[in-house]
Formats: structure tokens, sequence, C-alpha cells
């Protein structure tokens, strides 16, 4: 049974930068099976370049503002 438990914990491991490449490219509007397989390549590069590459998911390039925020934002354009 400990064996069953440190194999899959060392699994996990070895998979995290993988899955973690895979959920970054998604989260960005890149295709997550193509970055998996590439990660197994070159892992740590390429958690680099989707880092640094421009996200192409358009409802990411910014955070909405609060309800009060946004109202306070309008008044003060009516203001000036």
């Amino acid at each position: 049974m400990p064996e069953i438990l440190i194999g899959s914990t060392v699994l996990c491991l070895l998979l995290s930068p993988q899955l973690l490449a895979g959920f970054l490219a998604k989260r960005t509007g890149r295709n997550f099976w193509f970055w998996f397989f590439i990660s197994f390549l070159i892992p740590i590069i390429s958690l680099l370049i989707l880092i640094f590459l421009e996200d192409k998911n358009p409802e990411t390039k910014g955070y909405k503002l609060a309800e009060h925020v946004a109202d306070r934002e309008v008044a003060s354009d009516i203001n000036h």
C-alpha cells in the first residue's frame, strides 16, 4: 500500500510542470494538449514562454470594476 501512495505522489510531481503549462495555455486562449506535450520536451522553458506570450483570450484583457467603483466613474465623467 505505501508503494502506491509513493508512486502516485511521484507521478503527480513529475506531471506537475506539464499540467501547469496546459492549464496556463488554456487560460490564455491556447491549445491545452499542444503545450502539455511541448512541456515534456522543454518543461521550464515552455512555462517561461507561456508566461511572456500575449494573452489571446479577450475575456481576460482586464478586470471588471465593482459596481460602486463603476458608478463613481460614471458620475465623475458627468461632472467633468
